[in-house]
């Protein structure tokens, strides 16, 4: 593609606000490097008097101030035919050309402040593209309008009708109650573990070297694990709504920070359902992602739900995909892997059906991976030397997520025919499944 650059004068510009967020680029990093000479500073700021201390903080936060200010200046972006063009860099120039037809999905983040002021960040999934490239900050109402323009020209509608095809409607399908989500948390018991452990390393660190920063080095990492598995957790997938719309399965949650993604059916490589122990006996599971070209972060459908509603949503996705039938198609590890993995077997396992490969591992929190047999890219075996012996192998099935399912401790034998079948039921099914094309607004009647 040539390097068309945006025309000087030409593009749009991000929300006035920007500049602000912006200006904490520097004063992060004189604050890093006044914290790694903290002895020299005080001792040279100690010399200085209180109006040469406030000019100086004057100073800093004026050349802050004008980085953010400059940076906003040169940032534009363009939206033409065929790409989303963004212009960024004030010393080195950088423009991204985001190919419409190549963009998997368009997501509204809306951090506290920004929900207060008004704004919000637009992020941008390219197939080929290591990183999402993102839009912070724009007016809210201009982010969905030009999020609804983008996926509009992304499902092929004519570039002069796009700006006013409006965000496809959608309906809610299921939403996750507050108090299921505060317990299923609470069950899963990793929050517990970590305090346990930093409960227990504090004072045994703290006798043993009677320095309190030698703790706390050990158990802050602790506690942050802590934070993040539970409450962190709980107003990160608070309100977790799951709505259909011609563009796929529109993912709403947040307390303090509301996120808006879309799940683009086409590109769903692989669908993971988790079973923690303590949810058996309530019937929920969890359901992950694996989309193609979202770097391995497609990540959540359903953070808990009862498991028919989950096969449900799961059927949106993969319509051809029986999940009852996929996990009862599994058949255990042969018993003499119990020489191999004597506890973990238990949970290992291996099946198919006409639509999916299925890999199972797990026993405290069992974990069946569905991989259709159209995204299968690649099957592989492998075996060490004491499988080998035992006369076992590990199937394992590449997807277009950079991904991989692994069926562990399968009997050689049948591991080495499984290989042959997977990749004609593989080649059979590319050709015989829909072009990969998503966003063209197909029925979304239940």
């Amino acid at each position: 593609m040539a390097d068309e650059r945006i025309p000087a004068g030409a593009g749009k510009r991000l929300h006035p606000l920007t500049p602000w967020r912006r200006a904490w680029a520097p004063l992060a990093g004189f604050f890093a490097v006044a914290a790694q000479n903290a002895e020299q500073l005080r001792a040279w700021t100690a010399s200085l008097g209180p109006v040469w201390l406030l000019l100086m903080l004057a100073a800093v936060l004026a050349g802050a101030s004008g980085y953010g200010w400059l940076s906003w200046r040169v940032t534009r972006y363009l939206v033409t035919d065929t790409e989303l063009r963004i212009r960024t860099g004030l010393l080195f120039r950088r423009t991204a050309h985001l190919r419409l037809d190549r963009i998997q999905s368009v997501d509204i983040t809306r951090p506290l402040l920004a929900r207060a002021l008004g704004v919000a960040k637009l992020k941008m999934d390219v197939v080929g593209s290591g990183s999402a490239d993102e839009l912070a900050f724009l007016d809210e109402r201009e982010a969905r309008a030009l999020r609804a323009e983008l996926l509009a020209r992304a499902a092929g509608i004519a570039p002069e009708a796009a700006p006013t095809a409006g965000e496809a409607p959608a309906r809610a399908l299921y939403r996750v109650e507050s108090a299921t989500l505060a317990w299923a948390l609470a069950m899963l018991g990793s929050a517990w573990g970590f305090l346990l452990a930093a409960l227990v390393v504090a004072p045994v660190l703290w006798a043993a070297t009677g320095s309190v920063f030698a703790a706390l080095v050990v158990v802050l990492p602790m506690l942050a694990a802590v934070w993040r598995t539970s409450l962190g957790s709980f107003l990160t997938q608070y309100g977790w709504t799951v709505s259909e719309s011609p563009d796929g399965l529109r993912l709403d949650h947040g307390l303090l920070q509301r996120d808006h993604a879309t799940v683009p059916p086409g590109r769903v490589q692989s669908v993971r359902i988790v079973e923690p122990l303590l949810w058996r006996s309530r019937g929920w599971v969890r359901v992950e992602l694996e989309v193609a070209g979202a770097g391995n972060e497609g990540g959540l459908l359903l953070p808990v739900a009862p498991r028919p509603v989950a096969a449900a949503l799961i059927g949106r996705i993969l319509p051809a995909v029986d999940i009852e039938k996929a996990m009862a198609s599994v058949r255990p590890a042969p018993r003499r892997a119990r020489w191999a993995v004597p506890f973990w077997r238990v949970g290992y396992g291996h099946g198919v059906t006409d639509a999916v490969f299925v890999a199972r591992r797990g026993r405290l929190r069992l974990r069946h991976t569905l991989v259709p047999h159209a995204k299968v890219q690649s099957v592989r075996l492998s075996q060490g030397p004491w499988a080998q012996h035992l006369r076992l192998a590990n199937l394992h099935v590449d997807h277009g997520a950079n991904g991989t399912a692994t069926a562990r401790l399968q009997d050689a034998a049948y591991a080495a025919a499984e290989i042959a079948a997977q990749a004609t039921r593989s080649r059979l099914s590319r050709r015989a499944a829909a072009p990969d094309r998503w966003l063209t607004g197909g029925d979304t009647a239940p």
